[in-house]
């Protein structure tokens, strides 16, 4: 029988998606009234109509550049840029420094990361020791995972990086129940404790990220004892999504709303089409309102074989941000979906770049249906209008280009 965090992992998906669109448009409104950077983004909408993924998709997507952006600018008088809504003090015990650098602040609210639900998932309970190997300098990773763990009723080891001999001796002699960290060090501690011959036998589970981590590792953990499942989640929003013992990509929180989009665009692409991942938070200290992760993934059909019944994403697939330079010119993913969109017949967009060094070709491959004998004619000259280059175009059958999420694709040699 399945255990839960919480009551909200368990709710039917119609009664999910009721709550949170309603959360969604006093978010909204939160936002206008109390974040000086959204009352500008969101200036003119009426936040009781932000009540549907509909209404949602039409809100501009914030970006992390916006965030360093409007920060940069802001630095004298609000180091946040206008987005968090905390004042200093009790409310903010902690501030953040992600590289950029980008602020950012933490509440005082139990759980504020929302990461005890990815902990609960992975085994960890009350009364476990949690060995951290999280940095505690200056970025929130490793405070993230601690909430989440006192959240659970853990205990914490606060361990950090490095020192990987100091951390074995804790291990040995403190005996910790499971592990935070990234997957890469915790092999390495692994491996050394292989080699030592410390006594590290008391982990028998870990919740990691801050990297990709492939089945292959992941095997390798199980073939020494050690169950380990991977977690999702930006200094920015927190937790987004986890892994349970299903292992059947990541479950999104309960604290989020997560659309995927087609890269360089904010236009949702249909279930199981990789795209980039966009997130609103329902955090009112940080809202967040289409924050584009410039990572790709892609929801899963169903929900999650525990009972869990909030949308699954694949997890992380590479990143969004494709901009690659052609003949010394800059071509964005956004400036492919604007070809697109120009002609009805076009489903979907690939801009090829081949060639050697100094010798760029670009091919821009589209799917459509109905062609007629001008259409690549037309398409060529809207390339040569939206990016001031010159490329030829291929048309091609609907279904025929890969669903890996990419829009620029660079193939170049580069020997």
């Amino acid at each position: 029988m399945n255990e839960f965090f919480d009551a909200l992992e368990t709710r039917s998906p119609a009664q999910r998606e009721a709550e949170q669109m309603a959360a969604l448009a006093v978010q909204v409104a939160h936002a206008q009234r109390h974040s000086s950077a959204f009352a500008g983004i969101l200036d003119g909408v009426d936040a009781a109509g932000v009540n549907s993924r509909a209404a949602l998709a039409r809100l501009p997507v914030t970006r992390k550049t916006d965030l360093f952006e409007r920060q940069k600018a802001q630095r004298a008088s609000d180091v946040f840029g206008g987005f968090s809504t905390l004042v200093r003090g009790p409310q903010m015990p902690r501030v953040f420094s992600s590289p950029g650098p980008i602020y950012e602040p933490e509440g005082a609210t139990r759980d504020y990361w929302r990461a005890g639900r990815c902990l609960f998932a992975a085994g960890f309970r009350a009364g476990d020791l949690v060995h951290n190997a999280f940095s505690y300098h200056m970025t929130p990773g490793a405070f993230i995972l601690e909430s989440g763990a006192h959240a659970v009723g853990c205990s914490v080891f606060p361990a950090g990086t490095g020192q990987t001999e100091q951390q074995l001796q804790a291990i040995a002699e403190l005996k910790p129940d499971g592990y935070t960290g990234t997957p890469s060090f915790l092999r390495i501690l692994v491996e050394k404790a292989l080699e030592s011959g410390s006594d590290i036998g008391s982990l028998r589970k870990a919740a990691v990220g801050g990297e990709a981590f492939p089945p292959s590792l992941r095997d390798w953990f199980t073939a020494r004892g050690l169950a380990v499942y991977q977690s999702y989640a930006t200094a920015d929003l927190g937790m987004v999504a986890y892994e349970t013992t299903a292992r059947e990509g990541l479950v999104v929180d309960e604290g989020v709303i997560v659309e995927i989009v087609r890269p360089g665009t904010g236009d949702p692409v249909p279930e199981g089409e990789v795209g980039e991942l966009v997130v609103t938070t329902l955090n009112p200290a940080y809202p967040l309102i289409r924050f584009g992760t410039g990572d790709l993934s892609a929801i899963l059909p169903g929900a999650c074989p525990t009972g869990r019944t909030a949308p699954r994403i694949k997890g992380w697939m590479g990143r969004a941000d494709q901009t690659t330079k052609v003949r010394g010119m800059f071509v964005h993913p956004s400036q492919v979906a604007d070809i697109a969109r120009r002609f009805p017949e076009v489903r979907k967009a690939r801009l090829v770049v081949s060639g050697e060094m100094a010798n760029d070709q670009m091919c821009l491959q589209v799917e459509a249906s109905d062609v007629d004998s001008q259409l690549r004619e037309r398409i060529e000259t809207a390339v040569r209008d939206v990016t001031k280059l010159r490329g030829q175009v291929e048309v091609v059958k609907p279904g025929s280009l890969p669903n890996d999420g990419k829009v620029i694709e660079d193939a170049r040699s580069y020997q």
